[in-house]
This record gives structure tokens, C-alpha cells and sequence, in this order.
């Protein structure tokens, strides 16, 4: 029937059995019916209540409050020695910002006024902050703000409308000058410097590394801005932060080779030896340099006098000024100021003679005391040192052996107590001056030069600068002659090129450049040279980074912290050096500090450890003497080269031999060499470092 066929569902085959329908069930119906109802009906009322009763207050709050974006800076990379001290970190420290609030009417120069005597500025200083980071919702217009200048922006809000205190950070220098002028510090972006720093996405209110390592590694210690989400009503005060976009990135965690314990007894050495020397008053700067033979790595570096880099950070330029204007105050001496080397050179002078065939390893004079360098100009050694070989020349320093060098270098022969001596026969002065004595003179300088004298090493430090050579260059209009600096690559090329590089000069100059008084070479240029013979001939890249880390914001940098990125040794030159010849050299310097005739011997006596070097003694004026040391140790299996030069101090022996001798007994002390375990110390920063000289005499400089 039709009603049954209502009843079958489709797809339902004949024969089946259909189940008997359910009969529904009202009462559940109804009750959930009516929940339903009774929600909307709530929901309705709701939705009135807000519209009409409070229509106007949320209206009013969405008009009152926007959004902004705060620039959040990012935390600078800490910095440590190779010991994991903490070298460099920030402080929190509390910035001043300005909010910009468009359609307001926040009055600038009011506020300028306002705040410029709180924080002892000119007005027209923070105007300028304004105008010119006016682009930015945010502005930065104070970092550092003292309890003070706090609590007066917070009880003067309604007349410094949009202007904020955020909590900031501030870069912090916890052992004051120690390793200062490497460390560098940190500034606003000078003024030149705006475009090139606007290109990289900094903010013109960032500090940036201005000097020393923290300009070197500005890419890895600076981070990348990032940006907080903050409400704020309508007077531009932060209601509610709501979360960054993006969030900043903190800068990566720097280890240094830069041992802090060695650096703290190397400048407190220093300045031990200078302020009880008799030679103050003449004494303007002094360096040294500590080198690990094996990978080029600076352990440490001092640039006498140094400052604390917390003076540019915190303001305090103003109160060492005085101290500041010393002639090599501010600059990083070690690898900016080049001094003649004098005898220190005379072992690649050595090296270089005997690879050029002008001696052997045979070869004996004897030591006239006098040399004729020139008509009237006669020079004397310090002494009469008998009959001379090579090793003996280097042990003893002798001049009149290295005379003889570097005038047989430039074939003039004959010179002695009452001759100047000649060119070979049949070859006219100029002739020889053109010829013979230009590849004299390329051959000792360019034996140096391939050593890394007068060369930029490439140490990861701004503003390095190379040594230079010099000659005797006869001025023609007053017939006198005067140093000038000698263009060695050009004579170099123009020698090969046609055998010949014009010059006015005199013989004089082969021998002055044959016991380093024609050459100045920065310490760190002096440092690579010792290291390079100590390494045999293998020249490595001096470099004060070790290794890269993730941020690591803790005290101490443990030893097993897995970096990023590790500093390779690398090898600049392999000088392919004739074994022979540099071991003459190397018996020559060993026997400096070991021989009882060496020059160094008086400091290096009783060392429990071997070691290799050289004195020097040049000559800055007709009075004043650079004090100079290089060496090495131990001899058999170098592990560390030093150079240690002090313009003004008299005698090599007399000053820079003592500091170096000191500094290489620290160096095994801490390496728990040598020396009884009484005596073994740690790579700690010493405790009473803030009560050395060192560290009290910059600091009370005012």
C-alpha cells in the first residue's frame, strides 16, 4: 500500500525485517530547547547592555589606545680570555624614550627644555636626536639614566608627554684598564659614520664598537633590534606589552687567546720597570707582546699607558683628560708605533747574509773596535770582541761583524778602523749606488720584510700599521744627507726589471741597516719575527680571537663549551729556510741568554728553563735609547715568543731583558713548568689586581 511504501527505506531488499520506529523522546527535546533560548536571550541583553549603556566608554577606550613598536636592542656578546674570565659584559642600565604620537600635540621643544638640564645637555642636542631619528615611532634620547633623572621623568609625565624610562643595558669593563686599549669600547655612532650604519639596519641610538676588539667584532658582538608590541593610551604611556616581532638576537659570546692572568703580570711588569726606571722622564710608551709559537695566538699584549675603557662608557672622559692627552694614550702602541729594532735584527740579517752567499757559516773577522763608515764618519762597538764567527756575533752582538755584513751585502769592501773602504775596481761610485748597493740594501730588507718586518701582520686588531726602511738620502740643494723612507717594493721591481734603481746616498747605510738603525718595526711585527724562527721559518698569523660561542651570559666560560666557530692557525710563509743557516742563528741567540758572554745572560742565568734571544739598543736621539728584547722558549721545543720594547729606557739588557725574563717565568708558572709546584699559579685574573699599579695608577689620574 502507499503507506507501507513510506515506510521502507530505499535500498531495503523483499524480505527483509524492518525495526519497529522509536517514538520520540519530548521531554529531553524541551529542555534542551530551552537552554538554547534562555543563552541567546542572554546573549542579546548582553549585547545591548554593552552597546547603548557602555557604548560610549568602549568607544572612547578604542580611540584613546593604539599600538606601537619599541625597538628592543639586543644584548651585546660578552667577551673572555682564554681562561673563560669574564673580559666585557653588559649592565642593565635604564634608557630614556620617546614615543612619537601622530595627531598629538606633543610639544618638542618643551620637553628638550625640560629635560636638558636633568641630564646636562644641551637642548639643542636633544632636538637634534629628534630631528634626525624622527622617522622612528620610538626615539631613544638618553641610555644610562642615574636614579635621579628617572624619578624626575616619572613625577614629571604630564608635561613630558610620550617620554618613558625603559629598562636598557650598558657595556661593562670589569677589570678597568686591564688589556684596555685591545678591548676597546663602545660609543654612539660617530657622526661621519651614520649612512654606513643605517645601510646595516642599526638604529642611529645604538653604541657601536668604536675601538679595539669591540670594533673588530662589532658583526658578532652587536645582535640584530628587535621590536616590542606595546599598547599605549593616548598620553603615550606602555599599558601592556603584547610580545615581540621579531624578537631581538643577542650577539655571539667571544673567547680571546688572551691569557688575563699573564696580561695582568705583563702590565703590572711594565709599569713596575717604568716607574723605577731612571729613565722616567724620557719614557713615553712601552710595549710588549706575548706570542704562542704554534698557533700565532696573542697571550698578551701591553700598550703602555693604557686606560679603562669604563671611562668612555660612563662618562668619565672628562675627569681623566689630562691623563688622556699623553702622546700614546690613546692608541693601541703594539701595533701602531714603529721604533728602530737595533740589534734585534741581527739574526735575519745573519740568515739572509749566508743565504746570499756574502758569508759561510766559516766566516771569522776581528772585531777592530772602530769602523770607518764614511770620510769623517767613524762609529765604535762596545767593545773589542776578539776574533768573530756568526754564532759569536749574535751572542755577543757584535757591530763591527754585522758593518762588515751589510756592507758585503752591497759589494763595498775594505772599510776598517781608517778606511772607509770602496766599490770593486773599475766601478764608479754612482755606478755602484745605482746597482750593487740598491741590491744591497733590497737584499737585508727584503730579508727582513719576508720575515714580517715592516709588514702589516694581519692581526685581527683596527688600525695596524707597518714598520718602514730607511736610507741616507743626500738632499741636493743643502749637500747634507737626511733618513728618508726607502721604497722597497719599487726597488725591488725596478732591479729586477733592469738592474738598477737610482739613488743619492751613501755606503754608510748598508752598515746602519746591517744593526737595525735603518729600519722601525712595530712590537707586534717584532713578536711575529722571533716566532717565526722559533717556529722554524713558519710565519703564522698573530690573532687575538679564539673561538665563537652561542650567548653564554654566565661568570665564567668553562673550558668544555662547544663553539661555533674556531680560529685556524694560519700560516702566512714557510720561508723554506736552509736548516744549516737557521740553526746558526737559532745557537746564536740561544747562546744571548745562555753564554756567559751573551748580552741577556746577566737576566737569564739561573732560569730553570732554556730559552733563545736578542737584545737591542737603537738609537732614537743623540741621547735616548729603545730598550728592546725578543725572544723564545723553551729552545729545544718552542711554546711561546716574546718582544718587548721600551723607547727611552736605555740598554736592551738594561730594561726590556729583565721584563721579558719575568714574563716568560710567569708564562711556565701558569703552565706548571719548570718551576717547583711552590711556585706553579692558575689562569685567574690575581685577586689584588685592582690594588696593582697598574690598575690604581690610570684609575687615580685625576
Amino acid at each position: 500500500s502507499p503507506e507501507q511504501q513510506k515506510l521502507e527505506p530505499q535500498g531495503l531488499e523483499i524480505g527483509e525485517v524492518l525495526d519497529r520506529p522509536k517514538r520520540p523522546n519530548l521531554v529531553n527535546a524541551s529542555v534542551v530547547y530551552g537552554l538554547v533560548f534562555t543563552a541567546f536571550a542572554a546573549l542579546i541583553l548582553r549585547l545591548g547592555y554593552v552597546q547603548i549603556a557602555q557604548g560610549s566608554y568602549f568607544r572612547g577606550q578604542a580611540t584613546a589606545t593604539t599600538l606601537t613598536h619599541v625597538p628592543v636592542l639586543p644584548a651585546r656578546g660578552w667577551i673572555y680570555d682564554t681562561n673563560g674570565n669574564l673580559l666585557a659584559y653588559d649592565l642593565p642600565a635604564y634608557g630614556v624614550f620617546l614615543t612619537q604620537m601622530p595627531g598629538t600635540q606633543q610639544n618638542y621643544r618643551q620637553i628638550a627644555n625640560t629635560l636638558a638640564p636633568v641630564f646636562h645637555v644641551r637642548a639643542e642636542t636633544i632636538m637634534n636626536t629628534l630631528s634626525t631619528q624622527n622617522k622612528y615611532a620610538t626615539i631613544q634620547l638618553f641610555k644610562a639614566a642615574t636614579d635621579e633623572q628617572i624619578a624626575f621623568v616619572a613625577e614629571h609625565q604630564s608635561t613630558l608627554q610620550g617620554v618613558n624610562v625603559v629598562l636598557n643595558s650598558q657595556r661593562f669593563y670589569p677589570n678597568g684598564p686591564l688589556a684596555g686599549k685591545v678591548l676597546g669600547y663602545v660609543a654612539p655612532i660617530p657622526a661621519g659614520n651614520t649612512d654606513y650604519y643605517q645601510q646595516r639596519q642599526y638604529l642611529l641610538t645604538q653604541k657601536v664598537g668604536v675601538s679595539g676588539l669591540e670594533s673588530q667584532y662589532e658583526g658578532k658582538l652587536q645582535g640584530e633590534v628587535g621590536e616590542q608590541v606595546v599598547q599605549v593610551d593616548k598620553t603615550g604611556t606602555p599599558l601592556k606589552p603584547l610580545g615581540f616581532n621579531p624578537a631581538p638576537q643577542s650577539g655571539a659570546t667571544l673567547r680571546l687567546t688572551l691569557d688575563g692572568h699573564l696580561q695582568a703580570i705583563a702590565q703590572q711588569t711594565m709599569m713596575n720597570r717604568v716607574l723605577d726606571s731612571k729613565y722616567r722622564s724620557t719614557i713615553q710608551d712601552a710595549e710588549l707582546v706575548m706570542l704562542d709559537v704554534k698557533t700565532g695566538g696573542v697571550l698578551a699584549m701591553v700598550n703602555y699607558p693604557d686606560y679603562d675603557p669604563n671611562w668612555f662608557t660612563q662618562n668619565q672622559v672628562a675627569l681623566h683628560e689630562q691623563y688622556l692627552r699623553q702622546p700614546a694614550a690613546q692608541i693601541i702602541s703594539s701595533i701602531q708605533s714603529a721604533r728602530p729594532p737595533g740589534s734585534t735584527v741581527k739574526p735575519v740579517n745573519l740568515i739572509t747574509a749566508l743565504e746570499r752567499g756574502a758569508i759561510t757559516p766559516q766566516t771569522t773577522i776581528f772585531d777592530h773596535y772602530s769602523t770607518v763608515l764614511a770620510p769623517g764618519y767613524t762609529i765604535h762597538d762596545d767593545g773589542s770582541h776578539g776574533w768573530v764567527d756568526p754564532v759569536k756575533a749574535i751572542t755577543v752582538s757584535c757591530d763591527t761583524f754585522f758593518y762588515e755584513l751589510g756592507f758585503w751585502l752591497g759589494q763595498w769592501f775594505g772599510a776598517t778602523a781608517t778606511s772607509s773602504g770602496a766599490p770593486p775596481a773599475g766601478v764608479g761610485f754612482q755606478t755602484w749606488l745605482n746597482t750593487d748597493f740598491a741590491k744591497g740594501l733590497n737584499a737585508l730588507f727584503g730579508g727582513e720584510y719576508r720575515f714580517g718586518l715592516g709588514a702589516i701582520t694581519g692581526v685581527d686588531l683596527p688600525g695596524e700599521q707597518p714598520g718602514s726602511f730607511y736610507y741616507f738620502n743626500l738632499n741636493m740643494k743643502d749637500g747634507n744627507f737626511y733618513q728618508t723612507p726607502y721604497p722597497l717594493q719599487q726597488a725591488l721591481s725596478a732591479i729586477a726589471h733592469s738592474g738598477s734603481y737610482p739613488l743619492h746616498s751613501t755606503q754608510s747605510t748598508l752598515a746602519n741597516a746591517g744593526i737595525g738603525q735603518s729600519q722601525a718595526f712595530t712590537p707586534l711585527e717584532m713578536a711575529q719575527y722571533v716566532a717565526t724562527i722559533a717556529n722554524n721559518g713558519k710565519r703564522l698569523q698573530p690573532h687575538l680571537l679564539q673561538a665563537t660561542y652561542a650567548p653564554a651570559m654566565q661568570g665564567h666560560l668553562s673550558a668544555d663549551a662547544k663553539a661555533t666557530w674556531i680560529f685556524p692557525p694560519n700560516v702566512q710563509a714557510d720561508l723554506k729556510i736552509n736548516p744549516k743557516y737557521l740553526h746558526i742563528a737559532q745557537q746564536g741567540m740561544y747562546g744571548v741568554c745562555n753564554n756567559f758572554q751573551g748580552t741577556a745572560y746577566g737576566s737569564f742565568a739561573n732560569a730553570p728553563y732554556r730559552a733563545a734571544g736578542k737584545t737591542g739598543t737603537a738609537q732614537l736621539t743623540q741621547q735616548i735609547d729603545n730598550s728592546v728584547f725578543i725572544g723564545y722558549a723553551p729552545f729545544d721545543n718552542p711554546q711561546v715568543a716574546i718582544a718587548v720594547m721600551v723607547p727611552g729606557a736605555g740598554y736592551g739588557a738594561e730594561t726590556a731583558v729583565p721584563i721579558g725574563r719575568q714574563m716568560l717565568d710567569a708564562y711556565f708558572q701558569e703552565h706548571h713548568e719548570f718551576f717547583p709546584k711552590k711556585m706553579w699559579t692558575n689562569g685567574d685574573i690575581p685577586s689584588n689586581w685592582k690594588q696593582m699599579t697598574a690598575y690604581t695608577y690610570p684609575e687615580q689620574s685625576h
